[in-house]
């Protein structure tokens, strides 16, 4: 038998993302295009075609490819369809894996970006082989796919797993986004983190911060781990809060569907045992004894760059 291949896409808020990917999680060939830059999502497809015909004849042409996989925003992985994604341009519900599967000739499978993710850590990554695992996302929002008994867990319109809008501060602070208030998103992403800096440094005005240095526009995540790692108070402050809110969540996670371990994938990940340690403290408190010590709470593995990639490839593997 010929090696067989799979088409992996990640539709990104800004950049699409695409390779050519075996069974064993090699990528093969990638390459990127903008999101954004057709006003039209049947434009957008024909770019995405012109791209990946070339890197498909070079795998030995359709009759190798196993499917397409698909990442993207508020993708319905029941209907394959992209429904009222807010930072794409196509408005309303697109019939993306329709519109693929007719241009391309071969059957596509679209869900959220969130749930990828966590079928490419259980086919390539950290939890290959696992059964039972959650991933968390903790980027510019915060993501997450629920993995139980092997299956992603869709609910019965495609859209379950949304664990980042649960309210783990009843009245908290606003998610400019939704409206909500006290989601974990607000508090545990990497505009979260941004948030909390500023919220500190104005409750304690006389509490002397490296983080004082920077203007509000030049705070970010990355700027409190680096004050943080030069032994600096309120960043470190920064960071055990999160992993308070972060852990008490997971808690939550745990005993609802009782994974064997939580993956943290993402950007603020870089933070290492910074955020890490006070997550898994918090975590541990907040557990009935009959979950407590059995939950792993790891790093993905993945390349962060091949990920996104990995993951929506997953989705057509038999």
């Amino acid at each position: 038998m010929k090696e067989k291949f799979a088409v992996g896409i990640d539709v990104g808020g800004t950049t699409t993302k695409f390779g050519i990917v075996n069974k064993s999680g090699e990528i093969l060939e990638q390459a990127r295009i903008p999101s954004n830059e057709h006003e039209y999502v049947g434009d957008f497809i024909d770019h995405l075609h012109s791209m990946l015909s070339p890197m498909i004849d070079n795998v030995g042409g359709i009759k190798n490819m196993v499917g397409i996989g698909m990442g993207a925003p508020n993708a319905n992985f029941y209907s394959g369809t992209i429904e009222h994604a807010p930072n794409l341009r196509w408005k309303g519900i697109i019939p993306v894996a329709r519109l693929m599967k007719e241009k391309f000739g071969i059957v596509t499978s679209i869900t959220n970006d969130s749930n990828a993710a966590a079928m490419g850590e259980m086919m390539y990554g950290a939890c290959k082989g696992n059964k039972h695992f959650i991933t968390i996302t903790l980027g510019t929002g915060v993501g997450s796919g629920i993995i139980i008994d092997g299956k992603i867990v869709l609910g019965h319109d495609g859209f379950a797993g949304e664990l980042g809008h649960t309210i783990i501060r009843p009245g908290g602070r606003l998610h400019k986004t939704t409206g909500l208030r006290g989601s974990l998103e607000a508090y545990a992403s990497a505009t979260g983190v941004r948030d909390t800096a500023i919220e500190l440094l104005t409750k304690y005005p006389e509490q002397p911060s490296l983080l004082r240095d920077y203007s509000i526009n030049e705070l970010t995540s990355e700027t409190v781990y680096n004050c943080a790692m030069q032994g600096d108070t309120v960043a470190n402050e920064i960071f055990e809060f999160t992993g308070q809110i972060l852990g008490e969540s997971l808690a939550n996670f745990i005993m609802f569907s009782s994974p064997s371990a939580i993956v943290l994938f993402g950007g603020l990940t870089k933070a290492g045992n910074l955020l890490l340690n006070p997550t898994r403290r918090h975590m541990e408190a907040n557990l009935l004894p009959i979950f407590k010590d059995k939950v792993k709470l790891i790093f993905s593995q993945l390349k962060e760059s091949d990920a996104a990639i990995l993951g929506a490839s997953a989705l057509v593997w038999e």
